[in-house]
């Protein structure tokens, strides 16, 4: 893949290092919203690093004070009007749900405030580490806008009903600790620094592990049971191979041996 050097006039920019992807949002002066353009040129980034079997983890993050702040509404009211009608595959909820089924891990490294299309883009990852400034708002009911169903659906199963509603229907900014108590942070870290330094130790402790295979067959069967949908054939095939396979044979002895000592 082809990784644009940083500059304010790159929207999106892409890292790939020692089985790591980084993606990083890069509109701070308009909160990293994103518009048609944005989402195809995202769409078509993770779908490369989707192919790439050497990334084991993705980060995906954001320039400034917002991690994004979800969809432009100018392009929303074209749309509305009839004006520029919005191609599927770069609508905004096809683009979060490719992040959701992405094959390795996804960790949103949330470095401030979270509204809009942006939180369910970081309710799409596997893991939402946040620093202390972290804001989430979604604004749907307050405009009138009625939300796609996988969306309702990943903040129902990733949190509670209640939450969902409080979210969707009252448009409540809630402050990182109360992200937290109701689900939709994992972690919460003082600053900038801290995230990087958390995000650091996660991505490593995922692209270090022995399987690849694994980590994201266990990945796939456990959204699929908190979306009722799990194959239970399918995650019991996974399990007997992995239990036949050298590299668990490799990790038990080495973990046996420590205990000897």
């Amino acid at each position: 893949m082809n990784v644009k050097p940083p500059s304010d006039e790159n929207p999106l920019l892409v890292e790939i290092a020692d089985g790591r992807a980084t993606v990083t949002l890069n509109r701070p002066a308009m909160h990293n919203r994103l518009d048609g353009t944005d989402l195809a040129a995202l769409g078509d980034a993770l779908a490369e690093i989707d192919d790439n079997p050497e990334v084991r983890v993705v980060v995906l993050t954001g320039n400034g004070r917002s991690f994004c702040s979800g969809y432009d509404l100018g392009t929303l009211a074209k749309g509305a009007s009839g004006a520029a009608p919005v191609s599927d595959r770069f609508s905004f909820g096809t683009l979060v749900d490719r992040v959701e089924t992405m094959r390795a891990p996804t960790i949103a490294a949330l470095n401030g405030g979270v509204y809009g299309g942006g939180t369910d883009l970081a309710l799409a990852c596997d893991f939402r580490i946040g620093v202390a400034q972290t804001r989430i708002m979604m604004p749907a009911g307050q405009i009138g806008l009625h939300y796609y169903a996988s969306g309702i659906r990943r903040y129902v199963t990733r949190m509670t009903p209640g939450a969902a509603k409080r979210l969707f229907l009252l448009g409540e900014t809630l402050h990182a600790e109360e992200m937290l108590r109701i689900g939709y942070l994992d972690e919460i870290v003082p600053d900038l620094e801290a995230l990087h330094t958390r995000v650091d130790m996660i991505a490593g402790l995922i692209a270090n592990a022995p399987s690849a295979e694994v980590i994201q067959g266990m990945k796939r069967a456990i959204n699929r049971i908190a979306d009722a949908n799990m194959d239970p054939a399918e995650a019991d095939a996974a399990s007997t191979a992995s239990r036949r396979s050298p590299i668990v044979a490799a990790a038990v002895a080495a973990r046996l041996a420590k205990r000897k000592k």
